[in-house]
């Protein structure tokens, strides 16, 4: 299939630049096979069964953009430059790999200047603004120092438009994030509050949690006008024994698996067997789903809306169809629904 078939027009003004509060009040589409009913995430419970389980994505976002200084020695002041980096994958107790802003002005072995005295040598340079920095700090002190110099990596279609401020530091983090080491949140839990999951216990809807660390791959436009040819960038994740357990035995007991989130499905999808039994599982993965894909592990999916010509609007497609999809979006764009990360949700039930 070709990147143009992924293609949709999207109003501007339908980008939600801040969430909606409280979470649940977030609008949700429900598309049941062929039936679409408009809904507010609150609903959920009316929308799935006793003994169907819920799986979360509990990944804790790191405020990994990062403003500092380039200083060289210079006479007249050329040596200092202001920099961006946003951190991409930690490599060991003091080395993250990075995007950097502007590449051009860094070269192999400047030093980078944040606050409190945080510092990095520049590593390796690779394409597109990829470098490797190497801290003046490491493991838990390192972690702290990021923590205090950082800001939250709000995607691209928000940043370009606001700056990130303390507010996302809430916004931006769902209720279940226990695990430090995502450079972009799970939205589709952001919608979840305690009364809601309370909701849901009371209703029988069961829930686990596993951890995928999203990257910031997830926002990186696909190039290739074949998509065959894309390649996705990996993430670490891991499903535990006990959370293993639990979606295998909902299974069984004939209850739905509905997976909340994009990465959460990823995360499954990789870890299931032909039949869809789920293992422990720890390490990376760089599942690309699109279109042909045969699902083992889900029955369902809770999502946001998602970009176009985007490997997440694949994703939906290869779920629900590709004209489905273009028909639900069309429906969204229609009704004002609020798309990305901020945005509202849907509930997507092949049937």
């Amino acid at each position: 299939m070709k990147l143009s078939d992924f293609d949709f027009e999207l109003p501007e003004e339908l980008i939600a630049l801040r969430p909606a509060r409280p979470r649940p009040a977030s609008r949700l589409l429900v598309a049941q096979g062929a039936q679409v009913q408009d809904a507010h995430v609150r609903d959920l419970p009316r929308f799935l069964n006793p003994d169907d389980i819920l799986v979360f994505n509990d990944t804790r976002v790191i405020p990994a953009r990062l403003f500092g200084e380039r200083r060289r020695e210079s006479r007249d002041g050329s040596g200092v430059a202001q920099v961006e980096v946003t951190l991409i994958e930690r490599k060991g107790d003091a080395v993250w790999h990075a995007l950097a802003r502007p590449a051009k002005r860094l070269r192999e072995g400047d030093r980078l200047h944040f606050q409190d005295g945080l510092t990095a040598e520049i590593g390796a340079k690779r394409d597109e603004g990829a470098v490797s920095l190497r801290f003046n700090r490491d493991g838990p002190a390192l972690d702290a120092a990021i923590a205090a110099a950082g800001v939250m990596p709000l995607p691209p279609y928000i940043a370009s438009r606001r700056p990130a401020d303390a507010q996302d530091a809430e916004d931006y983090q769902t209720i279940f994030a226990r695990h430090p080491g995502a450079v972009a949140a799970p939205t589709a839990a952001l919608h979840f509050d305690a009364d809601l999951m309370a909701a849901l216990e009371h209703a029988g809807i069961l829930s686990a949690r596993l951890t995928l660390h999203v990257g910031a791959g997830t926002f990186q436009p696909v190039k290739t006008e074949e998509i065959v040819n894309h390649r996705m960038h990996g993430e670490r994740g891991r499903i535990t024994a006990d959370a293993a357990r639990a979606i295998n035995t909902a299974r069984e007991a004939g209850g739905r698996v509905i997976a909340a989130g994009t990465t959460a499905l990823r995360l499954l999808e990789s870890a299931a067997d032909e039949d869809g039994r789920i293992a422990p599982w720890q390490g990376k993965t760089d599942i690309f789903i699109t279109p042909g894909y045969r699902f083992r592990a889900i029955d369902g999916l809770m999502t946001n809306f998602h970009l176009p010509r985007s490997t997440l609007f694949m994703l939906v497609s290869a779920l629900m169809g590709l004209d489905r999809m273009k028909a639900l979006y069309a429906h969204a764009i229609a009704q004002r629904y609020r798309f990305y990360s901020y945005g509202d949700s849907s509930l997507l039930l092949p049937g």
